[in-house]
């Protein structure tokens, strides 16, 4: 999930930077920043279900 948060973040500063629109609050690399951090929390495993998982313990 956090994956894909990471996804639309990235694809909101991509926008911002081709539109060049710059805020106060969130700029390129404010977007950028947060982008790498969800990614960062994906990939340690926050964020992740515990339960269901696709795999079977036999």
């Amino acid at each position: 999930m956090l994956a894909i948060i990471a996804a639309v973040v990235f694809a909101i500063a991509l926008l911002f930077d081709l539109v060049d629109v710059s805020t106060d609050a969130f700029n390129f690399q404010t977007l950028v920043t947060l982008g790498l951090l969800l990614l960062a929390l994906h990939l340690a495993g926050i964020g992740t279900s515990g339960r269901g998982s696709w795999r079977r313990r036999t």
